[in-house]
This record gives structure tokens, C-alpha cells and sequence, in this order.
């Protein structure tokens, strides 16, 4: 998996962008620029829709009006009016502001898509954005008001502000209106725009694919650590490793769940809790046996959810499109979120599925009845103390919020725009709600691991399997230990998780498991 600290600079031809090198700017502030060729391609496209408005001919948005007003004329002395106004009206979202990361990737997307040269736009307008990204200046864009379907409006309209001098930006940590942050940053704002640039801002899936990628990145890197995490629980419950037999998985075939076998295996090598464990049954619980089943299928997901937005992250979605072979101005639906709404709903259903698990096998270590020997809720004097009780009902609380939670968006629709926009893809929730399940399965995820190293030194202390662990899962323990140690009697837990919930959101889990398994994946 590469990594996107590395990536220091990227260049956007409309073509080549990664889901890393996506992350890159987004998360971690690499360089942007623009190659020639997409500088080429848009100046000639936008010599073409200077064209079609001296001409006079019939185009939607740049020589008509928007929407249902598609069939009322616009004087040419008045399309600049026209896209400047679009993004005035069009500008009315609201709730809580998209994290920075996630505007820098709509930026990102909404530059990339412009430089294929199909959008008739100034070039000017794609560096205004590629030199915000680079200077750090972050439009303010709230959360709600995107159907996803003639685009996300409302927020790529909140971006657009901006470019003008107006709305509300973030600039050095510190929210200004639009001109002070544009000037302090040192960037000439634009008195208006010019026809089509209105849709060349606002038309685009940019504010879902953003959410969306980000999700998908930091979901990719979760079900890496569920199998980590799982490889603990399972060897302070004393499983059995014959469920992860290779052949097993081949006869199968499905590639996800080979794969999660393969880690589970290398996870849990060499390690004398398990060897000595072998034969004590038959077969373990669903939770402990069909991990490779369940997490596997989760991975599967996610490739699909990666393909399809390894598409859209080169997309152009924005309408009418020119084509300047034939100067044909095609109006069209590219705009539409469906391609991503129905992944995003998956992302979310899947990462549901890797917490739905981890709190499944919370349980079968707290509770005596289920945990091979493990003392009741993981604690030494029971009855004064209560141990780790509380934390399998907090991870089922989040379990049974992510169910909520992952109700498809995408079933729903709204007709709007007079009904002309008849059908909307609501991707937009689909991609916001994906990140509540993800902050719900990370926690549940860093309450599982805490509770196995917790029942990894009680597994020691009862017998009779012996002590030790894997190498890798020794190195993961030992970092937990290092910062949070063995729980004898009651006390604040709430401090152990503050600690424990940074170590699973970062990297260094990652790292140890790299370090130690190169074919980890």
C-alpha cells in the first residue's frame, strides 16, 4: 500500500490521479501543478465556448438559463452575469463545514476534471484553485444540500464564492471572509465569471468523491487492522487455527477471503497460546472461525468501492461538455451521482460489517461463558469490580448505531428543479453517512483491542496454554503495554481508551505489522 506522506508533489492532467496521490494533497498538503497539456486542452476548449456565445448559438448554460430555465435566452452581454449569478443563488448549504480535507479534495477533483478540456473554462480558474490548494486557502463549505444529482450544488457553489472574493474561507487557522482570506494569502480574486464557468464549478460529484475517497482510504486501512486486532482475540481465546488452512479458502475461491486467511495465518505463526490450544475444539464460534469469510468479503467490497472511485477520481462530470473536434456541445447527465451513491452505501454497509464483528468478539472474551477460561469481564476480584463489562455494551451501542446508519441513501429520491431533475442519487449522504460508521468501527475496533491485551495477560495468569504470542501480535501487545497497562481493578477507563483510540486511527499499528510481515495485506 503506498503510502501518501511520500507523495510530495502532483500533477493533474485529468488522467492520472490515485487514491493516494488523492490523500496526498487532501490529508498531508503535497504540492499541486498543472501539466501543459491540460493548460493546452482547456484554453482551447474555452476558445470554443467563446464561440458558440458570439455565435449566438443554442447551447444550455452558456447561452441559456439553467435548469428548468433551459429554454429561456441569455443576451451574450449577459452570460457573465449568468455564471456569477449561478453561483450567488446556488449557494445556500447548510449544518456543520466540511472538514479541510475533505474541500482540498473537492478542489482537487473540480481542478482535475476541468483539465481534461471538455468544460470550456478559463485556465485562470484551475490555477486560482491549484494556487489556493498550495497557499492554503480553504473555502468554508457546509455539510448539508447536495441531492448528488445535477452535481453537488450547494457545495461546489460554497467553493465557487471564494474565487469571487465572497463566502467564508479558512486561512492559517483562522476563518475570514472570502476577499481577506484571497488577499492575505496573496491571490487577485475574479470580479466575475464568464459563460459556462458558473457549471464548470458547480456541476460535478466533486463533494462526494471527496467524503467518499477519504472514507474508502481510512476504511481500506481499518480492515487491515480488524485482521490484526482479530488475530489477538484469537489467540486469548485459544482458537483454532485449522479454520485458516489454505486449501480451505482455495476450494472457495473467493479472493478476499483467501487473503485474510493468508494474514491470519502469518499473524498468528509461532505462537505458543495457539499451539498448545490445538485440539481443544472441534470448531470455535463464527466470530473467531469465519473471519476470513466475513472480513474477506468486507475486502472485496472495497476493491469494488476502489474501482469505481479510481474512475470517478479522473472523471469530468460537469454539463453541457465540448468537444473541440467537431465543436459539438453535448448536453448530458455526467453530473449524476448514482456511479458513486450505490459504492458509497456499500463502503458504509461493509465497514459496518468489520464493527458489527469486532463487538462480537468483545463479547466472547468478557463473557465466561463463551472466553475458554477467561476470568467473568476480564477482571481478578469480581463482584467489587466489574472489569471490562461496560466496554462490550459501549461497542455494541456503536455496532447497533452503524445498522442505522447503513440504510442505503441511494433508494432515496426527491424530485427538484420543477421537476426536470427527476431523480436524484442522494450520493452525497451516502458518502457522509460512511464516515459516522467509520468513526463507530474504529472505536469498536480500539475498545476490541484493548480488551484482548487485557485478556491476553489473563489467559496467562489462568494457563495452561503457555505465554507466549506470535512475534508480530508480541510487538502490537507490547506497544498497548507501553502506554496502557494490565487493569487488575477498577479504574477510570475512559483514560485507557483516550490513549488506545489514537493508536488505532494512525499508523504505527501499520508500521509494526509491515515491519515484521512484508506480505501483509
Amino acid at each position: 500500500m503506498e503510502h501518501p506522506q511520500s507523495i510530495q508533489l502532483v500533477e493533474l492532467d485529468g488522467k492520472h490521479l490515485t487514491l493516494e496521490s488523492f490523500v496526498a494533497v487532501a490529508r498531508y498538503g503535497a504540492k499541486v501543478a498543472l501539466t501543459d497539456a491540460a493548460k493546452a486542452a482547456m484554453a482551447k476548449s474555452r476558445a470554443l465556448a467563446d464561440k458558440i456565445s458570439a455565435e449566438h448559438r443554442v447551447a444550455y448554460g452558456i447561452t441559456t438559463g439553467f435548469g428548468d430555465f433551459a429554454t429561456v435566452a441569455v443576451p451574450e452581454e449577459m452570460s457573465a452575469q449568468l455564471s456569477t449569478n449561478l453561483i450567488l443563488s446556488h449557494a445556500v448549504g447548510t449544518g456543520d463545514p466540511y472538514q479541510i480535507e475533505e474541500v482540498r479534495g473537492m478542489m482537487l477533483l473540480r481542478a482535475n476534471a476541468l483539465c481534461v478540456g471538455v468544460s470550456g473554462v478559463r485556465p485562470v480558474l484551475v490555477e486560482m484553485l491549484v494556487e489556493m490548494l498550495n497557499r492554503g486557502v480553504i473555502p468554508v463549505v457546509p455539510q448539508k444540500g447536495s441531492l448528488g444529482a445535477s452535481g453537488d450544488l450547494a457545495p461546489l457553489s460554497h467553493m465557487g464564492l471564494v474565487l469571487l472574493g465572497k463566502g467564508k474561507a479558512v486561512y492559517q487557522g483562522e476563518t475570514l471572509d472570502g476577499q481577506e482570506a484571497m488577499d492575505r494569502a496573496g491571490i487577485a480574486t475574479l470580479p466575475t465569471l464568464v459563460s459556462k464557468e458558473g457549471l464548470g464549478i458547480t456541476n460535478g460529484t466533486c463533494a462526494m468523491t471527496s467524503v467518499g475517497a477519504l472514507h474508502l482510504y481510512d476504511t481500506i486501512r481499518a480492515a487491515r487492522l480488524a485482521d490484526v486486532v482479530a488475530a489477538l482475540t484469537f489467540t486469548a481465546l485459544g482458537g483454532q487455527r485449522n479454520a485458516f488452512q489454505e486449501r480451505m479458502h482455495t476450494v472457495r475461491g473467493q479472493k478476499g477471503q483467501i487473503r485474510v486467511a493468508k494474514n491470519m495465518r502469518m499473524l498468528t505463526e509461532d505462537s505458543e497460546i495457539l499451539e498448545n490450544s490445538h485440539g481443544a475444539r472441534v470448531q470455535d464460534a463464527y466470530a473467531l472461525r469465519c473471519i476470513p469469510q466475513v472480513h474477506g468479503a468486507v475486502r472485496d467490497a472495497l476493491a469494488y468501492v476502489k474501482e469505481k472511485v479510481d474512475i470517478e477520481l479522473n472523471a469530468v462530470t460537469d454539463n453541457p461538455l465540448l468537444f473541440t473536434e467537431d465543436e459539438a456541445v453535448i448536453s448530458g447527465g455526467n453530473f449524476h451521482g448514482e456511479p458513486m451513491a450505490l459504492p458509497f452505501d456499500f463502503l458504509g454497509i461493509a465497514c459496518s460489517e468489520i464493527g458489527s464483528m469486532s463487538e462480537r468478539r468483545i463479547e466472547r472474551m468478557v463473557n465466561a461463558a463463551l472466553s475458554n477460561g477467561l476470568t467473568p469481564f476480564l477482571t481478578t476480584k469480581g463482584g467489587v469490580n466489574s472489569g471490562y463489562m461496560i466496554v462490550q455494551y459501549t461497542a455494541a451501542s456503536m455496532a447497533s448505531e452503524n445498522k442505522v446508519f447503513a440504510h442505503p441513501a441511494s433508494v432515496d429520491t426527491i424530485p427538484s428543479s420543477a421537476n426536470q431533475e427527476d431523480f436524484v442519487s442522494m450520493g452525497t449522504t451516502a458518502a457522509r453517512k460512511s464516515g459516522l460508521i467509520l468513526e463507530n468501527t474504529r472505536s469498536i475496533l480500539a475498545y476490541e483491542l484493548l480488551t484482548a491485551c487485557q485478556a491476553i495477560d489473563i489467559r496467562r495468569m489462568v494457563g495452561p496454554w503457555g505465554e507466549g504470542l506470535s512475534p508480530v501480535l508480541d510487538k502490537v501487545y507490547a506497544r498497548v503495554r507501553e502506554m496502557i497497562p494490565f487493569c487488575p481493578e477498577d479504574r477510570e477507563l475512559r483514560l485507557d481508551i483516550e490513549k488506545i483510540e489514537p493508536l488505532v486511527r494512525g499508523t504505527e499499528i501499520d508500521e509494526i505489522v509491515e515491519n515484521q510481515l512484508p506480505d501483509f495485506e
